[in-house]
């Protein structure tokens, strides 16, 4: 059986009060025993994921990263009411066990859930995890069946149709996106202005209002340890609202990176889409325009939209590391990757034929 995805020991600086965490776990599932063991998750770059074992009795805490955050961002209780309500109808979603907006725990908003124990694939396979070509794309289709099922739920029976803005939406991101890069941008990255100028121009109407992830990949994905075909969990609902699929689709493909992909895309590379049998970008597209019905004739605005606000977020989490607000020696280099996705963008924008 492969190795279940478990946590590490803390990164520094990200340590939390053992002993506050402890009370708040034990006030909130009263028939726990003995001091937790803490340890984290290393993936993520943005909100911090934690283990917390009790014994055999494993849980998760979700938190927002230390130092100065944007206002509107890291939204826990928010992540945590969708979390709930989507449950009855998208089984993916872990389990919420308690939620606490009491800053005197732990000085932030954070929500504890399920541990969900499976396989999460992350920038590689792990050691023993081997597929065939054949079972690779079948994993990989599964997966993308999963964003299908997501996009196909009904909001307004589950409660969710007031999480959006209404209709807009692709406006509305093009508008936040740019903001906040203006915003977030340092004197050593480039200023963006010709791609967000393009997307603000091309921007198309919404093709439909449905519930979206924003941030569907391979690593937010929990697999059966006994069937890693089968999908048991999908994780990390902080941007997670109602709006158009495509945009969703697009965000997802910014993360897609192909075995014959250049350099510098290939060290953005966070999941295993390299390897032999995944989808390309455009198999991605056509097949889930199959499975969902949804269909437009060039998929080019899309895919530079999701290369552009990953490239935000980048500069956002780079921000903090530029300004001194972390430490985590990984953001290091993320001007640098910033600057290649505009040169990407810039790039698709050249070839584009809209």
């Amino acid at each position: 059986m492969t190795q279940i995805d478990q946590a590490v020991d803390i990164r520094e600086g990200e340590e939390l009060d053992v002993s506050a965490v402890d009370r708040f776990m034990k006030q909130a599932i009263p028939d726990l025993q003995g001091e937790p063991d803490i340890r984290q998750y290393p993936g993520g770059a943005s909100n911090l994921t934690y283990q917390v074992d009790y014994g055999d009795r494993s849980y998760v805490l979700r938190r927002p990263p230390f130092g100065k955050i944007a206002k509107s961002a890291h939204d826990m209780l928010r992540e945590a009411r969708v979390m709930d309500a989507l449950k009855p109808v998208y089984p993916y979603v872990p389990n919420i066990v308690a939620i606490s907006d009491d800053h005197d725990v732990l000085g932030c908003d954070f929500y504890v859930m399920e541990r969900l124990k499976g396989i999460i694939l992350r920038q590689d396979f792990p050691k023993d995890f081997e597929l065939s070509e054949t079972d690779t794309r079948k994993l990989c289709l599964n997966v993308i069946d999963k964003l299908v099922d997501l996009h196909r739920v009904d909001a307004k029976a589950a409660g969710l149709d007031k999480l959006g803005k209404g209709a807009g939406y692709v406006q509305r991101q093009i508008g936040g996106w740019s903001d906040r890069f203006r915003k977030a941008r340092t004197e050593d990255v480039g200023d963006f202005e010709s791609v967000m100028s393009w997307l603000s121009d091309k921007m198309p109407e919404d093709i439909a209002q449905v519930v979206i992830h924003n941030d569907f990949r391979f690593d937010n994905v929990v697999l059966n340890p006994d069937n890693p075909f089968e999908v048991i969990g999908v994780l990390d609902w902080e941007m997670a609202t109602i709006g158009d699929p495509l945009m969703d689709l697009g965000n997802s493909l910014a993360y897609w990176v192909e075995a014959d992909d250049e350099g510098p895309f290939q060290m953005l590379r966070r999941q295993p889409t390299h390897r032999p049998g995944m989808l390309t970008r455009k198999e991605v597209v056509e097949y889930y325009m199959e499975k969902s019905g949804f269909k437009v004739d060039n998929f080019d605005f899309y895919e530079i939209y999701g290369l552009f606000r990953l490239a935000v977020i980048v500069q956002q989490i780079y921000y903090r590391f530029y300004h001194g607000q972390t430490k985590d020696k990984r953001f290091a280099a993320f001007g640098q990757a910033a600057n290649y996705l505009e040169k990407r963008c810039q790039r698709l924008i050249e070839a584009s034929d809209l």
